[in-house]
């Protein structure tokens, strides 16, 4: 198969593919598929309501950031949209367990999306790093939500999530690491999974989570 353009995205059919051809250049890996076979996609719907949740998900475990969306999702009537959230105050959205950081970078996002300022729908036909640039000018969005955007939403096949934790330590206790590599080592030493670093990452989250609900 000829290499992946940047742009191209992630299916199931590819997911299958690269999860086998990874394992094959990769002893690691091949013990992640070997014991637990092929990850899930994964993906998440694009637009606000997602990089909300992702918002919502950053230095905090799932299943709270989960919750706290759930909660908002319900207060706005089952869909969050940037009109509905900037119709809640402060005082509402804090309640809902949105720390008062998050209250603010969402509310920015909302007031940029509604106004017509930014639109997602324009990201689906740029390059990776035009997307990273652009998400990552809106204050509270940083490389890990760019990065978990481009993987997750807009399905791109090559793309290694900036600091994730369950990416860091499952790669750290795969390969035996003494402490879990800075991105920058974690980039060199997975340059032989390209173009296919994302469903290297699906394969590393499998592994974290299975490895941590046996410890639960």
């Amino acid at each position: 198969m000829a290499k992946t353009k940047e742009a191209a995205t992630l299916t199931p059919t590819r997911l299958r593919f690269a999860s086998r051809w990874l394992a094959e250049r990769d002893s690691a890996l091949k013990r992640v598929f070997v014991e637990h076979g092929y990850p899930q996609l994964w993906d998440r719907t694009p637009g606000f309501s997602t990089t909300v949740h992702i918002i919502l998900e950053q230095q905090v475990s799932l299943a709270s950031a989960n919750a706290t969306f759930h909660r908002l999702e319900t207060k706005l009537g089952g869909t969050v949209t940037p009109e509905r959230v900037l119709k809640l105050t402060e005082a509402e959205l804090k309640e809902l367990g949105i720390t008062r950081q998050k209250i603010l970078y969402t509310r920015l996002l909302a007031e940029q999306v509604a106004s017509g300022a930014f639109l997602f729908e324009s990201l689906s036909s740029l390059p990776d790093d035009m997307v990273r640039s652009a998400m990552t000018k809106h204050k509270g969005i940083g490389n890990w939500t760019a990065d978990i955007y481009l993987s997750e939403c807009l399905l791109r096949c090559d793309i290694l999530p900036k600091g994730d934790i369950g990416v860091l330590e499952a790669f750290r206790v795969l390969k035996g690491l003494d402490a879990r590599p800075t991105h920058d080592q974690l980039l060199a030493m997975t340059e032989h999974w390209r173009p296919w670093r994302s469903v290297g990452t699906r394969m590393l989250w499998l592994f974290y989570l299975s490895r941590r609900n046996k410890t639960a």
